[in-house]
């Protein structure tokens, strides 16, 4: 691997939530180390932090269908939860790490995921040093938890955790940073064709598509999950198994998709006691969802379908007409910090080759419910969206450049050279080009050369370059601070004091005084960085799901099943 230097500081000051886990006494001890090693810090206020954290508390919720909560129970002659959890790891109990045997540090620094069809490995993303690998053969997605430090490693087996060892805690107005032994958990959430992973407002929810189930819980619970001690998850069950997804909106009530096998055209919202509070069913084949900016304190939400958007805004739902038969954006990545959602554009009912070439994408109005057609002028794919630092549309195309989007006005503002040409694989789940960006920075995968790449957004430049073993099929970038964070714990925009100088540089790189607001989407997919003035760390903006870029095909465990991805 090829030495880097520093990074620019990447940093949250973000409030987690109180932890609600099961437990029991059998793991007391474990908890009480957990929340000391987590917790640490003078004062009475940590006192209660760790009493919140290992309380035994829970919540009955009902929902659409099959409701109710769900925890780590004791187990009891090899039968309990935990055992269950045990015997669907894929990975040996040997290999396992605890994520509650953590230390306090003075930093920590932002660590990237590399999935192959071989296993796992973990890079520092300032160096480029690999920090674990990981057998685990076979295709797999990876997904941001959302708690900034643990990875959704999506299995035949379901969810399994994975932690990349960093965590930035929030305590007051200043940040305490730890660092645990990095690897797989144990921890599984079991699930039929497990599929979308959607962080939102402190809230991770996951959906299997082969059963309709959703499972949601808070973020930060993960953050010393064992396969004894799970989060305490809420769930509920659509009307029948289907490709979806679902999220638990910030007043509380869930946005889930509704269809069967052959056929989905449905969204709708309801209470958890499974009341309807808006329903469309203008919108087949209903893929991908980004949240945008809250309007009024209301959160919106917009669906991908095959003849224009829809957004859900204000308790309704409002189409949005493309003035075509056949158009669809099933993959979006959005902004907390803005009305504009950046999505794919197709058109072709039926592509003329196996996948659709499109140069052109969309920029989705959620407050006018319109929306802008960009052409780029290059092709790209459904791992080629994301968001810059000030909420600024990014887009790898085939010509492998870095297309930089104004979103307001959709003039392309910046073309940076990222990788060499490439051309998307007729098979999605061939490696490819990923671009994912967190604070000022882009990170792409150069499948061809096997290379990662690191680009400036601000100085609109490549700043550096690790080597590969190979080429990799997914990628994902924590930062150690909560990706989604709940939108109460993020309004406060003075500085946080991270106890750590945290910055990074890449070549000389560093803001400084001048550092840009760091407000835009997917840093660390979902969460957002304020740069950072003479070790300060800048309140984080409330947390949102900031969309899902998945592709949609037909699922076949047999030959590497799905997870979510729209062509």
């Amino acid at each position: 691997m090829t030495k880097s230097s520093h990074l620019h500081a990447l940093s949250s000051a973000v409030v987690a939530p109180t932890h609600r886990l099961k437990s029991f006494s059998a793991f007391a001890a474990t908890m009480a180390a957990a929340a000391l090693a987590l917790s640490a810090c003078a004062g009475g206020d940590d006192a209660s932090d760790a009493d919140a954290t290992a309380s035994a508390s829970q919540s009955a919720s009902q929902g659409a269908g099959t409701s109710g909560s769900k925890g780590a129970e004791e187990s009891k002659d090899g039968e309990g939860a935990g055992d269950d959890v045990a015997a669907a790891s894929s990975v040996d109990e040997a290999d396992w790490v605890d994520p509650t045997a953590a230390k306090e540090v003075a930093t920590v620094k932002p660590r990237i995921l590399l999935s192959d069809d071989e296993g796992l490995t973990l890079l520092d993303a300032e160096t480029g040093d690999v920090l674990k690998e990981q057998a685990l053969a076979g295709f797999k997605r990876l997904s941001n938890a959302g708690n900034g430090k643990d990875i959704m490693v999506i299995t035949e087996k379901g969810w399994e955790v994975f932690s990349t060892g960093i965590k930035k805690q929030a305590h007051g107005d200043h940040f305490h940073n730890y660092e645990s032994e990095p690897g797989m958990t144990g921890v599984v959430f079991p699930g039929d064709h497990a599929g979308h992973v959607v962080t939102h407002n402190g809230k991770t929810n996951l959906f299997a598509d082969g059963t309709g189930s959703i499972n949601t819980f808070i973020s930060d619970d993960l953050d010393k999950a064992t396969p004894d001690l799970t989060p305490v998850t809420e769930d509920m069950t659509t009307d029948a198994a289907h490709h979806g997804v679902a999220l638990e909106l910030a007043d509380g009530s869930v946005l889930t998709t509704e269809g069967n096998e052959d056929e989905r055209h449905t969204v709708k919202v309801v209470d958890r006691e499974g009341k309807e509070i808006a329903k469309t069913e203008d919108c087949p084949g209903v893929h991908g969802e980004a949240a945008a900016q809250q309007q009024d304190g209301k959160d919106v939400v917009v669906l991908g379908c095959e003849n224009g958007p829809i957004v859900y805004r204000d308790g309704e739902f409002h189409k949005i007409d493309p003035g075509l038969e056949f158009q669809r954006s099933g993959n979006l990545a959005g902004s907390d910090d803005s009305s504009i959602v950046l999505g794919d554009y197709k058109v072709e009912k039926e592509p003329k080759e196996a996948v659709e070439r499109t140069t052109k994408v969309a920029l989705i109005d959620s407050v006018n419910d319109s929306m802008k057609v960009v052409d780029l002028g290059s092709s790209y794919w459904f791992r080629s969206l994301a968001r810059g630092p000030e909420g600024e549309g990014v887009v790898l195309t085939y010509d492998g450049k870095l297309n930089v989007i104004d979103e307001e006005s959709g003039e392309v503002v910046k073309k940076i050279d990222a990788i060499g040409e490439w051309e998307e694989k007729d098979d999605w789940q061939e490696p490819g080009p990923i671009l994912k960006t967190a604070g000022d920075f882009a990170y792409v995968t150069d499948a061809e050369n096997n290379k990662l790449v690191v680009i400036d957004l601000v100085k609109g430049e490549k700043v550096d370059e690790f080597a590969l073993d190979g080429p990799v099929t997914e990628m994902a970038v924590v930062t150690g601070a909560p990706e989604a964070p709940a939108s109460s714990e993020g309004d406060d925009h003075g500085h946080d004091h991270d106890h750590g100088e945290d910055g990074h540089d890449h070549e000389g790189h560093d803001h400084g005084e001048d550092d840009h607001d760091h407000e835009g989407y997917d840093h660390g997919e979902d969460g957002h960085e304020h740069g950072d003035h003479d070790g300060h760390d800048h309140g984080d903006d409330e947390g949102h799901d900031h969309g899902h870029s998945d592709h949609d095909h037909d699922h076949d465990h047999d030959s590497e099943e799905d997870h979510g991805h729209d062509h």
